[in-house]
């Protein structure tokens, strides 16, 4: 997402994207049949301006198979001391050539060797409901603070900041 389009976000976005916008694999979580959950790493390959996360993945994945199933998904985003959770609902979109285009990258290549017109790729949107995310709880200062809590009894040490954000109702 570029400048101008971020200047634009409700400050609930806003605080997305400034959360995961320097991450770009994710763990994308998937109901698959018999109600299990499944994950898989992902390439985020965009935040758009309503707050959708765009990825691109095989038509015959399980990914698939599973959003057909159930449209919940999760994704989790990690870096150094945050930690991100996304919940929403899942939606396979198809015939966008030109969103394929846009989120085309040259390493795509390795899964689908006819490039951006390959027919097995599938554009799969994730409407955004609800984040939570951690900030600031780097995991051995964290243990330290805890310990510092606990042997002086003190309930008041704040080890990082968490919130929850909104993004669709």
């Amino acid at each position: 997402m570029d400048e101008t389009a971020r200047e634009n976000l409700t400050p609930q976005m806003k605080k997305f994207a400034e959360l995961v916008s320097d991450i770009k694999i994710a763990m994308f979580v998937t109901i698959a049949n018999g109600n299990v959950l499944q994950s898989a790493p992902l390439l985020t390959q965009e935040i758009d301006a309503e707050g959708n996360l765009w990825f691109l993945v095989s038509k015959n994945s399980h990914k698939v198979s599973d959003i057909e199933n159930s449209t919940h998904v999760n994704v989790c985003y990690t870096a150094s001391g945050k930690y991100v959770s996304v919940t929403g609902s899942a939606e396979l979109v198809n015939d966008d050539l030109d969103k394929i285009h846009e989120l085309w990258s040259k390493p795509y290549e390795v899964w689908f060797p006819n490039g951006p017109n390959d027919p097995n790729i599938q554009l799969l949107k994730v409407n955004v409901e609800k984040v939570e995310y951690w900030e600031g709880h780097s995991y051995p200062v964290s243990k330290i603070l805890e310990f510092v809590k606990y042997a002086t009894g003190s309930q008041q040490i704040k080890v990082g900041e968490h919130g929850e954000l909104t993004i669709k109702h």
